[in-house]
């Protein structure tokens, strides 16, 4: 962790308190050609000479500015021009030195995201997926039917988002808006004053695009709106804005001004809501009416006699006036009906529509034929249907409205996430001797890497920093769900959104834009909620056969009643009074068509996915899509690192013991020199007291020998050589491996400690056994309470370690787990993960480190806690932010609550189908009367739709089940 000094806080931020100030680069500066980073995995690596021969091999080529490669995770960084040199050629040099390049990223793909307008079924979401994947240039694509988004990388060499959009509606046949575009870049939007011909746009674009640091510009010529993506390490907003001020000479002088832009998702469903409303209403105005003149007046004799009046032969008035209200519902109000279902038969599918299109038009146009020969005819006596048609289409209009409004709320979590950050921020300008010379309120946007921001009590934290002057208690619960204050003081981290509560700090931002905790949980949150479970596979092969099959059920329904009742095989009581066989079979055949709608069905499993990963992230944990969610509830074993993990993580040395002649000085300058190197937290607490023990000996030397030939041994410790001395540093196992004697006075302080929980950290020098440092790592109180609960949901517990064995059992026994696996390097944990699976047991591994990243991999389910490695937190499928043992116990939970609510959402969704359709189709008819009436079997389809989000829903009342440090 770093803080400013000095020298960081010399250069004012602020000039004026109204005024931006920022270094401008030189002109030769600014013309410089742009840099890409590329970062890629290189296999083979074991010592530095395999650094140094790659790195100077790629260090040589032309265009390359730098180039770092890392032994420890076998990763290289290269920073290149690639006007001058391509990212094809930097992976051939590397693989010519001998090795093996791996994870290379596909150069030049753009990504993009769409959202969607008029899905309203799994048909439909894999429709429009399949016609991106078939566009030029798409190399995936994915589809989120409850969100009506889609995510699409693609090759900007081959294709644009335009011809993309294009694609969607011409292909599949629905509407599409860019959202937005770049892989999550940070971007500022600026609002541009001062333009009066198209030429300022150029002028502008042309000075924004020549800065170091900016990756994209945008400007809306219409909007005069700028959207610039850029490199916050090398350039900041407030940098872009004073750009376009200088790019103004003479008479033309341009302002910008930072705008937030709206939520598009949150604009597009109010927008769709209102569209449906509109319509439902628009609807209702012809469709109440028609029901009154149709099922209302007929029944109240003399007030519905009039509408038996004859206007021409044996049509009457009641009949003119249903066909002139029903006709504006049927092809002006319904014509999304007929548009989706032209869409769906183009691309040779069937959906909702081409159901709710076929029950509608056999209503309205048999009962166009019926008023033909009524027209006709001075003896015909028919019963029209245009009330069935109309009210059909109101029932589902309403039923997508209540939908509609119901999906809004499945985001809720999510849309309450993304307003956490606060609107203003307290900028400081400092002096030379660090003074506040100004205190300037900017907008959050305009924040800087380095900047120095003041956080008094009851404010939010903007953005993520650390401490660097004052004391306060921070409560981060909107983000991590913890409901204790935390506290901080110098030094500490702070994440953007959380509430400052009591004293007043001042925080180094460290993380802007796209790179904080906040909007990174956010673009977590919104990728899992994109991604499919495999659950929702059931559906998606469902809906392929099912919209046919209900046709066919209703053609067969139809026949099932026609045929027989012009046979006369059952009573002609049985149909009603002015209609016949034809027209009494027409009804049942058309409940059918209308009440099997496959909506519900699509819904189930992404509205439950929504609402659960939304509610996970508001408890601090952070579930990576459907198929981790799907994966935690079959958790049998559950896996525990030790150190970091059941324990607190951070080792403190409670004894120290020389075995040798060696002075105490010399012991610990040797120690310091080689554990400085090692990462492990052990190796930190065992530098921290030598330092101490230093200082308890008169010395003061802050300079310490550097060490080499320097290794690390995983899961053992460390070596290398001091001047002429070979030392060593770690466990028995490594003094073991260099043939170490080890005498009786060292076995026996080791296994005193060990019997206490202890690590020793055992020192050899030149061969001989000098001295050891016994360490000690508290375990976290809630870890015991954890385990037994996990025991009582039917899921066994795990410890793997690299630590010794004494030391893994007395933690294990401690906590209360039986199975200890220790001794183990990280690949032999990914081995033990592997061993557990071929038991037929589902594994869970929890972890913090570096070293847990293979077994994260190797497990079905990983769970990386919150405060461990980029490295572990990447490799999991669960991130639990918290570093709380309690929240593994919430992620399975949440899981097994989820796949349940899942499972009841489908049979809300084919309940409705399975006892909707012998109804409907009039099994109970000829027993109880009961038929369903075409307008109440649209009533019940949009009812099924709304029933399966409203159960989705109910995941937002989702309560932790344990809450140990509550108790």
């Amino acid at each position: 962790m770093e803080i400013n000094g000095k020298d960081d806080l010399k250069s004012p931020l602020l000039q004026h308190p109204n005024d931006v100030v920022i270094t401008v680069p030189p002109l030769n500066q600014k013309l410089n050609k742009k840099t890409r980073t590329l970062v890629f995995k290189v296999l083979g690596i074991t010592c530095s000479s395999c650094v140094a021969s790659i790195e100077a091999a790629v260090g040589r080529l032309d265009g390359v500015q730098s180039v770092m490669v890392s032994v420890l995770q076998g990763q290289a960084v290269v920073k290149y021009v690639p006007e001058v040199i391509t990212a094809k050629l930097i992976k051939e040099t590397v693989e010519d030195t001998g090795f093996e390049v791996a994870e290379f990223p596909e150069q030049d793909i753009a990504m993009c995201r769409l959202r969607i307008k008029g899905m309203a079924c799994t048909s439909c979401s894999e429709s429009v997926e399949r016609a991106l994947l078939m566009a030029d240039g798409v190399k995936k694509a994915v589809v989120g039917l409850a969100l009506g988004e889609a995510k699409i990388h693609f090759d900007p060499n081959v294709t644009n988002t335009d011809r993309i959009i294009e694609a969607v509606e011409e292909d599949a046949g629905f509407g599409a808006d860019l959202i937005s575009t770049g892989n999550g870049l940070n971007k500022v939007y600026l609002k541009l004053e001062g333009i009066n011909s198209p030429d300022d746009f150029t002028i502008i674009q042309g000075a924004l695009e020549s800065l170091e640091g900016v990756n994209h510009v945008e400007i809306d010529l219409d909007e005069h709106k700028a959207t610039i993506s850029y490199e916050p390490n090398i350039v900041g907003p407030r940098s872009l804005i004073q750009c376009i001020k200088e790019a103004g000479c003479g008479p033309n002088t341009y302002q910008a001004t930072v705008y937030t832009p709206p939520r598009g998702g949150e604009t597009e469903r109010q927008h769709e809501i209102l569209i449906y409303r509109n319509q439902f209403l628009w609807s209702c105005l012809f469709s109440v009416p028609i029901f009154v003149f149709s099922m209302v007046l007929p029944m109240l004799p003399p007030y519905g006699n009039w509408l038996d009046y004859k206007v021409i032969n044996m049509l009457n008035l009641g009949m003119l006036l249903r066909w002139i209200l029903c006709t504006p519902v049927q092809f002006i109000i319904g014509k999304r009906f007929y548009a989706g279902s032209y869409n769906a038969l183009k691309r040779k599918s069937a959906n909702m529509d081409v159901l709710v299109a076929l029950g509608t038009n056999a209503a309205y146009f048999y009962s166009i034929y019926i008023m033909l020969k009524a027209l006709d005819s001075d003896s015909f006596e028919g019963q029209d249907f245009f009330e069935t048609s109309s009210m059909l289409i109101s029932f589902i209009l309403l039923g997508k409205y209540l939908e509609v409004l119901a999906k809004g709320k499945t985001s809720d979590a999510l849309a309450k996430l993304s307003e956490l950050a606060p609107d203003t921020a307290c900028l400081l300008t400092l002096d030379a001797e660090g003074n506040v010379i100004s205190e300037t309120d900017i907008d959050t946007q305009l924040i800087e890497k380095n900047d120095i921001l003041k956080i008094v009590p009851g404010t939010k934290v903007p953005v993520d920093g650390i401490v660097i002057d004052g004391q306060s208690h921070v409560n981060e619960s909107m983000i991590t769900g913890e409901a204790m204050p935390v506290a901080k003081k110098l030094g500490d981290k702070v994440i953007g959104g959380t509430m400052n509560e009591n004293g007043c700090i001042r925080v180094k931002a460290t993380h802007i834009g796209s790179e904080t905790a906040l909007s990174q949980i956010v673009e977590l949150v919104e990728a899992a909620q994109l991604a499919k479970a495999p659950v929702q596979k059931l559906a998606d092969q469902i809906s392929k056969f099912f919209v046919p099959t209900v046709v066919l059920a209703a053609f067969v329904t139809w026949l099932g009643w026609f045929i027989p009742g012009v046979a006369g095989l059952y009573p002609r009581i049985w149909i009603p009074t002015a209609m016949d066989a034809f027209e009494f079979a027409l009804q049942f055949g058309i409940s059918v068509l209308v009440v099997a709608c496959p909506c519900a069905l699509g819904l189930a499993t992404p509205t439950a996915v929504m609402v659960a990963t939304g509610k996970g992230a508001s408890l601090g944990v952070l579930i990576k899509g459907g198929n981790a969610l799907e994966k935690a509830h079959k958790v049998k074993t559950v896996v525990f690192d030790k150190t970091g993990t059941l324990t607190v993580g951070k080792p403190a040395v409670v004894s120290s013991v020389l075995f040798s002649e060696v002075p105490m000085e010399d012991f610990c300058i040797m120690t310091i020199a080689a554990e400085g190197n090692s990462e492990h937290p052990i190796a930190k607490a065992v530098v921290d007291h030598a330092k101490m023990l230093l200082q308890k000996h008169g010395s003061h030397n802050d300079q310490f020998t550097e060490v080499t030939d320097f290794k690390v041994h995983p899961g053992a410790g460390v070596s290398g050589k001091i001047g002429e001395r070979a030392i060593l540093v770690g466990n028995k196992r490594l003094m073991h491996l260099f043939d170490v004697p080890l005498g009786t006075e060292v076995d026996r302080y080791v296994s005193e400690n060990e019997c206490l929980a202890r690590t020793c950290a055992l020192v050899a020098i030149e061969g001989r056994a000098a001295g050891a440092f016994a360490v000690t790592d508290p375990v976290k109180r809630e870890a015991a309470v954890v385990i037994s609960y996990l025991h009582s949901m039917g899921i066994s517990s795990v410890m793997v370690t690299g630590d010794n064995w004494a030391t893994a059992t007395a933690i294990a026994s401690q906590v209360g787990i039986q199975k200890v696996f220790a001794e183990t390097d990280p690949l032999g944990k990914a081995d033990k993960i592997k061993e557990l699976q071929l038991q037929g047991t589902s594994v869970a591994m929890v972890g913090d480190g570096i070293n847990d990243s293979p077994a994260l991999v190797a497990a079905d389910v990983g769970m990386a806690i919150g405060a461990g490695t980029d490295v572990a937190i990447e490799a999991a499928d669960v991130v639990l932010m918290k570093s709380n043992l309690e929240d593994v116990v919430t992620a399975i939970d949440l899981s097994r609550k989820t796949m349940s609510r899942i499972r009841i959402n489908y049979v809300w969704a084919l309940g409705y189908n399975i006892l909707g359709m012998p109804i409907a189709a009039g099994l109970l008819y000829p027993f109880t009367g009961i038929r369903l009436p075409p307008w109440l079997a649209g009533a019940c389809m949009a009812a099924s739709s709304i029933s399966v989000v409203c159960s989705s829903l109910l995941l937002q009342y989702y309560k932790k089940p344990l809450r140990a440090n509550a108790a």
